[in-house]
Parts: structure tokens; C-alpha cells; sequence
């Protein structure tokens, strides 16, 4: 297989990807209460794996001496996943409220730097993202508790469905190039 084929072939798989993760996206945002609890507990098993791992290697390098930080860390994680895992309704709604907050606090640190740069071409679109991420703070933390069950899984579904699309675009064009480098070579 030459390079080009290789080229090729990675760019429809990569259109694949991406389709697959708008129908995702799609499906997340139309059903944002399961995609929420779904990422729920993705992040309560794998806190509650590392804790566990962390708790192994403790007691293998001595807990109670070099190991105790070690320690301590592992059974915070542990902890911490196992409560996830055992109410995800309280770390959905948990993990909606830190949303919001960074919305609202990253939305405001973006106006500020646009403010800073405004002479920079582009300087409307750090401004503009950093009013709309203020808003979306708000809106979230305002509608609270009732945001609980559509936030996390619809910002969760626009991600998949930005990103489906991005990989559609690359693999659209590396595609592209191939065949233009097919037509070039004149296989």
C-alpha cells in the first residue's frame, strides 16, 4: 500500500468518525438527561479506578511513611467515585453547577482579555464568545435545579457534533489532497 492509499483510506475513516459522532451528538442532545448521567458515571468509575490504583501503590511503598500523600489521594478519589457511582443524580446536578461557575467565570475573564486586545484583528470574537459564555453561565445557574438534566448532556452532544463535523471537514480534505495527488502522479 502506498502512501497516498494510506492518506485515503485514514481520510474515509475519519468521515466515518465523524458521522458517527453527530448521530452521537445528535442522540445526546435529544436524550441530555441520560448523556449526563452517562459522563456521570464514565468520570465516577474511572475517579474510583485511580483511586484504587493509588491505594495499591500506598500500601506497596508504605502508607504510613512516603506513601501517606499518596495515600490520602487515593482514598479521596476512591471515595469520591464510589459516591458518583452511588448518586449520580447529586454529581450530575454537582458537576452542573461547576459548569456553570466556569461558564461565567471563563466568559468574564475572555471580555476582559478582549478588552486588552481590542485593536487585534478578532478581538469582536474573544468579546462576543465571552458575553455568550457569561450568558450560558447564567441561564444554567438560573434554571437550577432543573438544568441538572439537560445541561451536561446537551453541551456534552454539541461537542460530539462539533467535532463530528471537524473530522468530516479533515477527512474531506486529506481526502481531497490524495486524489489530487492520484491525479498528479497519474495512477
Amino acid at each position: 500500500m502506498s502512501i497516498i492509499d494510506g492518506i485515503k483510506s485514514n481520510a474515509k475513516t475519519a468521515r466515518w468518525v465523524g458521522v458517527l459522532l453527530i448521530i452521537a451528538g445528535i442522540v445526546a442532545m435529544f436524550a441530555p438527561l441520560g448523556a449526563g448521567l452517562a459522563v456521570v458515571t464514565v468520570i465516577g468509575v474511572l475517579l474510583a479506578f485511580s483511586g484504587f490504583s493509588m491505594l495499591i501503590l500506598a500500601f506497596r511503598a508504605g502508607s504510613f511513611g512516603d506513601g501517606m500523600m499518596i495515600f490520602l489521594l487515593g482514598l479521596l478519589a476512591a471515595l469520591a467515585g464510589i459516591y458518583m457511582l452511588a448518586n449520580p443524580d447529586v454529581a450530575l446536578a454537582t458537576l452542573t453547577l461547576f459548569l456553570a461557575a466556569y461558564f461565567v467565570v471563563a466568559g468574564i475573564v475572555e471580555v476582559i482579555y478582549a478588552f486588552q486586545v481590542k485593536p487585534v484583528q478578532g478581538w469582536g470574537w474573544l468579546l462576543f464568545a465571552g458575553i455568550v459564555s457569561v450568558l450560558l453561565g447564567i441561564m444554567i445557574w438560573r434554571q437550577f435545579p432543573v438544568s441538572g438534566e439537560w445541561a451536561v448532556g446537551v453541551l456534552v452532544g454539541i461537542r460530539m457534533l462539533m467535532s463530528g463535523f471537524q473530522l468530516m471537514a479533515i477527512g474531506g480534505a486529506v481526502g481531497g489532497v490524495a486524489n489530487a495527488m492520484d491525479d498528479a502522479v497519474g495512477v
